[in-house]
């Protein structure tokens, strides 16, 4: 130990005292160790020394980055099932093809070229064969088979795109010159089924098609090889110099005019798709996508361009599954909307698709009956796809009122209606010829369009039958051939129009939807009168409007012809009914007449550097008079029944689940969702 005297001797130094604890001793002290206690209690000081203001911010950073965790774990959890919903669909896209909830699926196979190699051709399932004409064949249960391998993708996406695009829409939707012609002929100014929901189209499963399923294709033959070429040339004539205008001119290598917008074009685009010609068919949507406007300032006629554009939109969506028809189609449908906003809601026959404004002719307040109520197929299938019901409403007023209306003879209406009273004009007048015609046929269309329960409809087309039965129908001398003439008050008058000739198939039409039998011996008799229009003139062609003899004179034919009635159009109605009477009896009689009217328009109308033209005088062989245009028809409606009769397959373009509208273009038939 240090003592007090040796402190004082020396110098002062510091002394050190070493001192070891134990580890309890340690711990009782707060000695720190590394331990989980003793790091807890450090940190609850260190938090106990911050000022409250910076725990505050502490704890609210805290929740903060959890609210975050939890959203991005929501959105990361969505998108994942998302992409593992998407590798699932994918996976069975390879064997499944979406259908749409119509009667036929929701798009034909995609067109393939055609030429001479028969396999080539897209394969279509075969329809049993027909029965004989007296027994009524009931509905097909086969269907047109699915796309090709190569194409099922394109096709999926395409449909499904189309679906969400409606859906879409339904969501938002939801937050002076006058037309003087009637189908091509110049016209002289002094003579239900409950509307659609509103729930757009749902999609059913799609069903896989079995390669043992499917049946062999059928293939082309020669005759409807003959078509394409025929086809093929025309439309030549029509890319080299009328390209997206509204017809041809092939003689003097130039184009008319009508309403500028591409009227051949439109009408040929669900030709081409049924005859495979799928490199024509591109081309022509290319000018649809990037050139078809109907914003600009001119007058067209409500009747034909809803037959014509908007059916072929509309017939083209559904054969192509391509949406960008139906885009157009909705866009022309609501552009021609205010011809309906009349006093009585028969709709005016002019509307301006620019301006939104609509009128009569200049010279009459009134339309016609077949312009009014031959719009209905079109309208009313539109609103089905687009869920909007105001096209069908419309539509299906004019036709309630038309039932209505008083002025009938037994079923027979007069051919005008005034756009202010509502009322029929110019009574007395009966004809299913020009101005009336396709009221009879829609009539009985829209019935089988809307599964046959409109029994209005069908009652105002039996009615009418009976009355051209009635009124109408006699026989002519030498050959007593069966036709359908006019009245005028009172007084029968033995002339036909070549329009008429699509009675027949009409006929045919209702008889294989159960209707009486005697319908379809009526349309045997009628179908052998039409062709007599063709056998019995000189160049095998018909004249626009025949006279029958109904005496017997000798050097006299049937059929007469005045010199103002022999031009020769390039019509369809004839070849219509042929196509119908093949399907219906199988008779190949019906193909023989057709194949030889194909081959007198390739004799007498068709104009070497391309096209086809409508032609003055049938009666003259060696100068037919050429007229220098080619109706749109020619292609939209004359070539396809062609090409349809020709074929051995009954099921291209099936009768029980399509029904064409009176251009010839096939919308389908609904079923109950």
């Amino acid at each position: 130990m240090y003592s007090g005297a040796a402190a004082a001797a020396g110098p002062p130094r510091r002394d050190f005292i070493s001192v070891t604890l134990g580890p309890e001793e340690a711990v009782g002290v707060g000695g720190y160790n590394n331990s989980k206690a003793w790091r807890r209690r450090s940190c609850w000081r260190k938090w106990k020394q911050l000022s409250r203001l910076q725990r505050s911010v502490i704890l609210f950073l805290f929740a903060f980055l959890a609210v975050c965790g939890v959203i991005s774990y929501t959105s990361m959890g969505e998108a994942w099932k998302s992409i593992t919903n998407k590798s699932l669909d994918d996976q069975r896209t390879e064997q499944e093809i979406p259908r749409l909830k119509l009667a036929n699926p929701a798009v034909l196979p995609a067109p393939q070229k055609a030429d001479a190699n028969h396999g080539d051709y897209p394969e279509l399932s075969l329809q049993k064969p027909p029965k004989p004409p007296h027994v009524r064949r009931g509905p097909s249960n086969l269907q047109i088979k699915a796309p090709w391998r190569d194409t099922r993708l394109k096709t999926q996406h395409d449909t499904l795109r189309a679906v969400e695009e409606l859906v879409e829409a339904d969501k938002v939707e939801k937050t002076e010159k006058s037309i003087i012609s009637w189908r091509g002929a110049v016209i002289e100014p002094d003579q239900s089924t409950e509307p659609p929901s509103s729930k757009i189209m749902e999609l059913e499963k799609p069903s896989s098609v079995e390669a043992e399923d499917q049946k062999e294709p059928v293939p082309i033959n020669e005759r409807q090889l003959a078509v394409i070429e025929a086809f093929r040339h025309a439309w030549k004539g029509y890319k080299d110099f009328a390209w997206g205008h509204d017809e041809l001119k092939p003689l003097s290598k130039s184009y008319s005019e009508w309403f500028g917008l591409g009227l051949t074009l439109i009408d040929a685009l669900d030709t081409m798709w049924i005859l495979g010609l799928k490199e024509e068919f591109e081309e022509a949507r290319k000018w649809v996508a990037n050139d078809l406007v109907f914003d600009k300032n001119v007058d067209v006629n409500l009747f034909e361009s809803t037959i014509r554009i908007l059916g072929g939109l509309l017939s083209t969506y559904h054969l192509s599954g391509d949406s960008l028809f139906l885009e157009k189609a909705k866009d022309i449908g609501n552009r021609l909307m205010p011809a309906f906003k009349t006093p009585s809601k028969i709709p005016y026959s002019d509307v301006n698709i620019g301006r939104g404004t609509a009128h009569p002719p200049r010279w009459t307040s009134d339309s016609t009956v077949a312009e009014v109520t031959s719009i209905q197929l079109e309208f009313r299938e539109l609103s089905r796809l687009t869920g909007d019901d105001k096209f069908q409403k419309a539509v299906d007023e004019v036709m309630k009122h038309v039932h209505t209306l008083s002025g009938k003879n037994d079923g027979l209406v007069p051919m005008f209606i005034n756009t202010n009273s509502g009322q029929f004009t110019h009574l007395g007048v009966y004809t299913l010829g020009a101005r009336a015609d396709s009221y009879y046929e829609y009539l009985l269309k829209q019935w089988i369009q809307g599964g046959k329960k409109e029994n209005e409809l069908l009652e105002d087309y039996m009615r009418a039958i009976e009355g051209v039965k009635k009124h109408l129908l006699q026989r002519s001398e030498p050959k007593k051939l069966t036709f359908v003439g006019e009245l005028a008050h009172g007084h029968f008058s033995a002339k036909m129009d070549h329009l008429v000739c699509f009675l027949p198939g009409t006929l045919a039409l209702g008889a294989h939807n159960g209707l009486a039998a005697d319908h379809m011996k009526l349309a045997e008799t009628l179908i052998e009168t039409c062709y007599q229009m063709y056998a019995q003139v000189e160049t095998g062609l018909s004249p626009e409007i025949v006279h029958f003899n109904l005496h017997a004179q000798k050097g006299h034919k049937d059929v007469e012809i005045k010199p103002a009635d022999r031009h020769n159009l390039l019509r369809p109605e004839t070849v219509e009914s042929l196509f119908y009477m093949y399907r219906f009896t199988g008779d190949k009689k019906y193909q023989d007449w057709g194949w030889e009217i194909l081959q007198n328009f390739n004799r007498y109308t068709r104009v070497p550097t391309g096209g086809y033209t409508s032609i003055n005088n049938v009666q003259n062989p060696s100068n037919p008079e050429p007229r220098d245009k080619m109706e749109s028809f020619f292609l939209g409606e004359t070539l396809k029944y062609m090409f349809l009769l020709f074929s051995d397959d009954i099921d291209l373009i099936n009768l029980d689940k399509y029904i064409f509208n009176t251009e010839a273009h096939p919308l389908p038939i609904w079923v109950p969702a």
